[in-house]
């Protein structure tokens, strides 16, 4: 199964406690932490959290340094976690805007974990879905691959997360209700799931209940249910 995260709403929740916005972050990326493992021993196979979207760029820089080196510090901190269960890290994103020293550190989580088989979390890092789809259509046109040839595997194998499945569940906190650039082509089909709670509030019994609902949904892929 593969569940795909936007995790939502760090800032408010910090603003609703009388806290700093980066406080809001902190708490994120403990939940982070807590949500990975659970998959984790549950057997999810893969796991992808919209950490920081193309479009997150716009925000003030003194939240943008201090989110940068949150990520440094997180990628730091989890490796130990992550070789402990068995957990493949895989990073999808543009590259350009991020700090060389947070890039190095990105780098060699994946490395390290590349070998792992248990649950595959992916980062989705400095991403946007148009920019992902956009790249794919330039590294077709560069490979020389004639229109012809082009159908939709051969989109999915130049995407970011070629190699991966599409996500099974969408689950998003804080209650809005749309995609937010992420992930367009390989939500086709997929379930979604809100909860007003924002992310820092996000706990194992809300993902109960996400996987709980999952499970009672009937999925066609635009086909019919038996005896429709």
């Amino acid at each position: 199964m593969h569940i795909a995260i936007i995790m939502d709403g760090n800032g408010r929740w910090a603003q609703r406690q009388g806290l700093p916005r980066n406080e809001g972050h902190q708490q994120g990326v403990k939940k982070v932490g807590e949500i990975t493992e659970e998959c984790s021993r549950r057997g999810i196979e893969q796991l992808t959290l919209y950490c920081l979207s193309s479009e997150n760029w716009k925000r003030p820089k003194t939240e943008l340094d201090f989110l940068m080196g949150l990520l440094q510090i997180y990628i730091v901190e989890e490796r130990q976690t992550i070789m402990k269960n068995n957990i493949r890290l895989s990073i999808i994103g543009r590259r350009d805007g991020i700090p060389p020293e947070v890039l190095a550190e990105m780098d060699r989580s994946v490395s390290m974990s590349a070998g792992n088989t248990g649950l595959n979390l992916c980062l989705a890092i400095n991403y946007g879905s148009r920019s992902e789809i956009t790249d794919a259509v330039k590294n077709i046109i560069r490979q020389g691959i004639t229109p012809e040839e082009i159908d939709e595997p051969c989109i999915s194998r130049h995407l970011y997360t070629a190699g991966m499945s599409d996500p099974d569940l969408l689950i998003r906190t804080a209650g809005e209700l749309r995609l937010s650039n992420y992930l367009l082509w390989q939500l086709s089909y997929s379930e979604i799931w809100v909860t007003e709670k924002c992310w820092p509030e996000f706990s194992i019994e809300l993902l109960n209940q996400a996987l709980d609902d999952f499970a009672k949904r009937k999925r066609t892929f635009g086909g019919l249910t038996t005896g429709a």
